[in-house]
């Protein structure tokens, strides 16, 4: 499976937006788990 995208990949398959559709979910992860990171610090600061 891996040696298709090694090779150009199956040609009904639009790696290019794959690959951009991960990054954006990567993204997406590493902000939302700051964001809740920053969040319980706030918390943590002000509510206790």
């Amino acid at each position: 499976m891996a040696e298709h995208h090694a090779t150009g990949g199956h040609p009904a398959m639009d790696y290019a937006e794959h690959e951009k559709t991960y990054a954006l979910f990567v993204g997406l992860a590493k902000w939302g788990t700051v964001l809740t990171v920053l969040i319980l610090v706030f918390m943590a600061f002000f509510l206790l």
